[in-house]
């Protein structure tokens, strides 16, 4: 049985969660497609190009992104859209739908009378809410990109799976382990050899854009709570050592991200080795899960459970 959205995003105990979307035809995403010999290479941009002015408009920032040949990854940080002004949610939900004919009045300054009032501060008091609402992101994301490649197929129907899946990055471990998965996905699939050369996704972006509009790494709160330069030494490592096909190594040193957090090298990469895109719930330690699931009104999750820190 298919689990309700409300029971696995819960805003109150994280803000971070990895989606994923599949095509659900035989027929790829992106890429080449080798029965066919037709190249949709050129759909993995609409996807990028989708996520940043959605991400503009929404009050969720871009952790991590990685678009594959027939799905894609997101780490998402949501923040609260409390702070927004009235006019500012109506001009961020109007880059993307009509508003009612009195909203539009409200944003021109034209007088209106208390029903009419009221009835605008019903629909800002939504719009704020689906502003910050995954699910309407990923609405917002997948239905843009079915349209435009059904449109280029001449075809009908469905694009995507029906759902895309969720999970909740519970620590800063969970998130860390997630968006190191998300950017070596190109490598763990022979499509790249480094991460400065995984083409459409956040590592490569992050390396060769310095104005870069994902979250940032630093110590502010609106921030990933580390330095730029221990991610990219902790993707590199760990691209190294997880490739089969390739003799890789471990460094004597190790990142100083790992020994912030208390975390032996083997330790992480046992974790980075179990974890699965569609398997998890929820990602962090006994403890965190089983707070999640009071959160969300589950007697139970499938997550992934961290080993709790030494020190």
């Amino acid at each position: 049985m298919t689990t309700p959205r409300k029971q696995q995003i819960s805003l109150d105990d994280t803000p971070y969660y990895h989606l994923v979307s599949r095509c659900v035809r035989r027929a790829f995403l992106c890429g080449l497609d080798n029965f066919t010999g037709q190249s949709f290479e050129h759909r993995r941009q609409w996807i990028v190009d989708r996520i940043k002015f959605l991400s503009d408009i929404f009050s969720i920032g871009i952790c991590s992104y990685a678009i594959m040949s027939n799905h894609y990854h997101i780490v998402v940080k949501v923040d609260s859209t409390n702070c927004w002004s009235d006019k500012q949610v109506l001009y961020h939900w109007a880059s993307l739908h009509r508003l009612p004919i009195l909203c539009d009045l409200f944003l021109k300054g034209e007088p209106l009378g208390k029903a009419e009032l009221l009835y605008v501060k019903d629909r800002i008091t939504l719009y704020k809410q689906r502003l910050m609402d995954i699910s309407w992101f990923m609405r917002e994301l997948n239905q843009f990109i079915a349209e435009k490649a059904n449109q280029e197929d001449h075809v009908k129907g469905h694009f995507w799976e029906a759902r895309f899946k969720s999970q909740a990055l519970l620590d800063e471990r969970a998130l860390l382990t997630c968006m190191a998965y998300v950017d070596l996905n190109p490598i763990r699939a022979a499509m790249a050899k480094t991460p400065e050369s995984s083409d459409y996704t956040s590592i490569q972006e992050r390396i060769l854009n310095k104005d870069s509009k994902l979250v940032s790494f630093g110590k502010d709160e609106s921030s990933i709570p580390y330095t730029l330069s221990d991610y990219l030494d902790l993707v590199d490592m760990t691209g190294r050592v997880i490739r089969e096909d390739k003799s890789g190594y471990i460094p004597e040193e190790l990142p100083s991200i790992l020994e912030r957090l208390n975390l032996p090298v083997d330790s992480w990469l046992d974790e980075f080795k179990q974890f699965k895109s569609s398997d998890y719930t929820a990602i962090g330690t006994v403890d965190q899960i089983k707070r999640f699931c009071i959160s969300v009104g589950k007697h139970w999750a499938f997550g992934l459970k961290l080993t709790v820190n030494p020190g």
